[in-house]
């Protein structure tokens, strides 16, 4: 295929998929390389084998999920021209993101509460390790968030339908990629505790 050609729509459009996937594909690699780190770690003589793990993350991953399907649904709604429908599904999803966010702080206060801490006295490498993959995944995140709010200011703008969606097709693309990683790390910290 020749990406040259065609109008500058669809030039345009083919480049913001192409950057969606390459941001996508760096995310993944931020992602191996820590995790990859972390389970090298493992075999450290300092590690952390015995703790509790904190239920709130148990919550935020139900959150995350569910937020995965009614970005889903929200996605559906606006290409079908049910816009009222899709206005509920993507603030549905806004009101799960923060859900998530405030849950994994409370996991963040649950495994300090058990006397462990990202740095100082009472922290060791897997404390860092877990503070560390959960705050970037947060970190990253917040750009979940803009892309959420953005496709939301849009949508309520009405620039989006069944034939012009490139927008919100993106956003909700981004949105599972980090349901999707969050639900890895999940697996992994819980799998590895």
């Amino acid at each position: 295929m020749d990406y040259t050609q065609g109008g500058e729509k669809l030039k345009l459009d083919r480049a913001k998929k192409q950057m969606l996937w390459f941001g996508i594909i760096s995310l993944c690699m931020t992602f191996a390389g820590l995790t990859s780190a972390y389970i090298v770690s493992m075999e450290r003589r300092d590690w952390l084998e015995n703790y509790d793990f904190p239920q709130a993350l148990i919550v935020s991953t139900v959150l995350i999920v569910i937020s995965s399907i009614t970005i889903h649904l929200a996605k559906n709604a606006i290409i079908s021209g049910k816009n009222s429908m899709g206005t509920l599904f993507l603030m549905l999803t806004l009101a799960l993101g923060i859900g998530f966010v405030v849950s994994q702080f409370a996991g963040f206060s649950a495994f300090q509460e058990q006397g462990y801490y990202f740095t100082g006295a009472s922290s060791n490498i897997t404390t860092t390790f877990f503070f560390l993959i959960i705050a970037v995944h947060i970190a990253h995140l917040i750009a979940g968030f803009i892309s959420l709010i953005t496709v939301i200011i849009n949508h309520l703008r009405g620039k989006y339908s069944a034939a012009e969606h490139l927008g919100l097709t993106l956003g909700v693309t981004f949105w599972h990629f980090l349901d999707i990683l969050w639900v890895f790390l999940f697996v992994l910290l819980f799998i590895t505790k």
